[in-house]
């Protein structure tokens, strides 16, 4: 998440994100920004949604690293999480 107050007072924050890509319903589901993937999917589908600006209506678009998403208020940017360890 990110740490400044600013930005969260203007509705952005950071998500990091190990498994990339990941489908863009899954993150307005998993960020809060929607109660469940059926509202994700209606949201998407009627156009409240943009990535990196552009509206985007499909729900399964891909989504990676450095992509902005814009919802209800609320800018979510994408980074990758850095994985430590070998997991041996």
């Amino acid at each position: 998440m990110n740490d400044n107050p600013e930005a969260k007072n203007r509705g952005e924050r950071r998500v990091e994100v190990v498994n990339l890509p990941i489908e863009l319903c899954k993150i307005l589901k998993l960020e809060g920004l929607v109660q469940s993937g059926g509202e994700a999917k209606h949201v998407i589908a009627s156009g409240q949604v943009t990535v990196n600006d552009v509206v985007e209506t499909r729900k399964r678009k891909q989504i990676v690293a450095g992509d902005r998403i814009r919802f209800s208020g609320t800018v979510v940017e994408v980074v990758a999480a850095s994985v430590s360890g070998t997991g041996t």
